[in-house]
């Protein structure tokens, strides 16, 4: 057993650790389901919709997907993801481009009707979940983030040993 933070009650650890990696596994198993009625509000089957999440989130982040990037981020040949990215680009969900110095280099984006989709359905969320961050102090927060990249780092290298 160890100290809790405060230190007035012993914690035991071990307990803990389950306590937090099973939250862990419940809010991607939610997160998952978010996807899915997403998918499914757009007619869209999950994976397509699971790629289009991860568009629209890469250009939050100021940044665009290629689509070998995005084959790598959902975990698809090459083959599947040049046919979800033509099943998108036909739905009107996404456009390609060629906007980089190197012309080869083609750069995903979302078209502006499915942002405003995707914005009515994700921003009410994303208002919880700021005030809840935003109950939070921000050591915490950073001793958090820090965590859960950490656990990404771990797992993502063990699935890479798994492919060896």
């Amino acid at each position: 057993m160890s100290p809790t933070p405060d230190d007035e009650t012993p914690v035991d650890t071990r307990d803990q650790h389950e306590r937090v990696l099973d939250q862990l596994r419940a809010y991607g198993a939610i997160s998952t389901e978010l996807s899915r009625r997403f998918a499914a509000g757009l007619d869209l089957h999950p994976t397509d919709a699971t790629a289009l999440i991860e568009i629209l989130e890469a250009e939050e982040r100021g940044t665009a997907l290629s689509p070998a990037r995005l084959s790598e981020r959902i975990g698809l040949t090459s083959g599947a993801t040049s046919s979800l990215l033509n099943r998108l680009e036909e739905n009107g969900h996404i456009v390609r481009s060629r906007v980089h110095a190197d012309r080869r280099v083609v750069s995903l984006h979302s078209t502006s009707n499915v942002q405003h989709v995707a914005d009515e359905f994700f921003d009410p969320l994303a208002v919880r979940l700021r005030a809840l961050m935003d109950s939070y102090p921000d050591d915490l927060l950073a001793r958090l983030e820090t965590l859960l990249v950490e656990l990404h780092s771990a797992t993502e290298g063990y699935v890479e040993d798994l492919s060896s």
